[in-house]
């Protein structure tokens, strides 16, 4: 076996996705814990608590207690590199997530024991069962009183539409919690809170006396649900979670560090480790001797003392190396990085060598589009990669006219990372910026302060949809000019129509026959 394709087989690259509040960054913290990539576990902001979880690292996620960007975080753990990607929950940051899944080999569905499956889970759920991503299911706070856990397994198959496996199972909830019983690893682990270390019991026959001595009252019914479960569910099938048909299920809490490490010790050795990748012209294997990779994210001032913007690349195939010239695709160019650099949220360090699989930051100076694929020469576009069209637009005011140019630039920087769109209204210096969520604003408003210097607000703009105008004929010059009160221009001064009603909307495509109306601006990423 080659160097190369030892460093594939032990990579493990995945995303975690759930519901706001689930308990998503809080189990990533445990993760990194039990990787040894932190010492001490910090916790989602709360009014008792003066630490922070390491992804979230902007100053706005700390405040309000949310992760509004994925943050990619690396660490060793028995002789697997992991790749862990914590993305939003909430769904005003759902394009964030829905990019994030485009660069991964598989998920992590949190899910909270007290409020079952919730609305941005079944849609986070769908964009990963699209795509065939293999799912590992943690049902977190069994310390809290929550659902009876067969109702939550029925409830994952009713509202999700997956078959679920139980490789864990609970022992009592809330106050009356004592553990889980391991079916994976055949294992006890009862539970004290806060645990670091492993300290389980190996119990191969359940219905063994030490069990009564461990559990007392509470043994029989864990051996009655044990029956329960085995007969009603299959037995766990590697192959049949590789291709997305079941979730394996693990019951703990994450808060607590406990059922975390079972997690952890069952993905890594039934996680695929880097896939194929489609192209629109050929399949990308991973084992390819020649370099191949994607941006999928760019984030501007991850080190806000420092001015950076980071493009986020995947790689897909062969070995990226330091100071190698490389083809970026769209530019037709040659590019080379003196600092490619590997992450633990906010902190990075500058590397020689990465391989399929790994996220590897790029500093970029505006080279770099989400969707742009660098390669040693060949012309590849990696499929799959969404974009959005803007649902809610505003106004940009604004407030301090002596920093006009501070809020020119961070508008720019902040939107190319791809979460809003900066558009141009003709013969006017003002500007509109769209999302497709209205939490997004706040954000964009908080970071022009904070990392810019620059003040603003947002008045309402009564759009509801843009749409981006192509046509070799010319009508469309015509229908710009008929139109100006709806025109504008994107970044790369495209006409774009900004639609006030769906029914106008309706009516512009059906009576323009000849004009194309797009709903983003990338022919290939074309989502309506």
């Amino acid at each position: 076996m080659t160097i190369l394709e030892q460093e594939i087989q032990r990579r493990r690259t995945f995303a975690i996705i759930s519901h706001p509040d689930a308990g998503k960054t809080t189990l990533t913290e445990k993760l990194l814990l039990f990787g040894g990539a932190i010492q001490t576990a910090g916790a989602v902001k709360s009014k008792k608590s003066t630490k922070f979880a390491t992804s979230d690292f902007m100053e706005i996620e700390r405040q309000r207690g949310i992760s509004v960007a994925t943050s990619v975080m690396g660490f060793e753990y028995q002789g697997f590199k992991i790749n862990l990607l914590d993305t939003p929950g909430h769904q005003d940051f759902c394009e964030d997530t829905y990019r994030t899944l485009t660069a991964v080999d598989s998920a992590v569905m949190v899910i909270d024991a007290v409020n079952g499956v919730e609305a941005q889970t079944y849609k986070l759920l769908k964009v990963c069962q699209m795509r065939q991503t293999p799912i590992l299911t943690f049902i977190n706070k069994l310390d809290r009183e929550g659902k009876d856990p067969i109702s939550l397994l029925d409830e994952i198959e009713d509202k999700l539409g997956i078959s679920v496996c139980p490789l864990s199972w609970p022992i009592g909830m809330g106050k009356a919690f004592k553990g889980v019983y391991s079916i994976y690893e055949k294992r006890l682990l009862l539970f004290k809170p806060h645990q670091t270390q492993k300290d389980s019991i190996s119990i191969e026959n359940i219905e063994s006396p030490i069990l009564d001595e461990l559990l007392g009252s509470a043994a029989q019914q864990l051996r009655e649900e044990l029956a329960l479960i085995t007969g009603v569910y299959p037995s766990f099938k590697t192959e049949d979670y590789l291709q997305g048909k079941v979730t394996p299920v693990f019951f703990g809490s994450a808060l607590n560090n406990f059922g975390v490490r079972e997690l952890l010790d069952c993905f890594i050795h039934v996680a695929p480790p880097p896939a194929s990748r489609e192209t629109l012209t050929r399949q990308v294997d991973p084992q390819e001797s020649k370099f191949s990779g994607f941006i999928f994210k760019i984030h501007a001032n991850i080190d806000p003392k420092h001015r950076d913007r980071i493009a986020f690349l995947r790689i897909c195939s062969g070995m990226f190396e330091r100071n190698k010239w490389y083809f970026h695709v769209r530019d037709k160019k040659q590019y080379r990085t003196a600092n490619p650099t590997a992450f633990m949220a906010q902190d990075k360090s500058v590397i020689d060598m990465a391989y399929p699989g790994d996220i590897v930051g790029l500093h970029d100076t505006g080279t770099f589009k989400i969707g742009d694929c660098l390669t040693e020469g060949e012309h590849l576009t990696f499929k799959g990669i969404p974009s959005f069209s803007p649902e809610i637009f505003r106004y940009v005011v604004n407030l301090d006219p002596m920093k006009t140019k501070q809020l020119q630039k961070g508008l720019s920087q902040l939107c190319e990372e791809g979460v809003a769109q900066l558009f141009s209204i003709p013969d006017s210096p003002r500007k509109i910026v769209g999302t497709v969520g209205a939490l997004q604003f706040d954000v964009i408003q908080y970071r022009l302060a904070h990392e810019y210097q620059a003040q603003c607000r947002f008045d309402e703009a009564n759009f509801i949809k843009a749409c981006w105008l192509i046509s070799d004929d010319p009508i469309l010059s015509e229908f710009i000019k008929s139109r100006r009160n709806q025109i504008v221009f994107d970044k790369d001064k495209n006409p774009v129509y900004l639609a006030e009603t769906q029914w106008s909307l309706d009516r512009e495509i059906r009576e323009n026959s000849k004009i194309q109306f797009r709903f983003t601006s990338e022919k290939e990423n074309e989502r309506t």
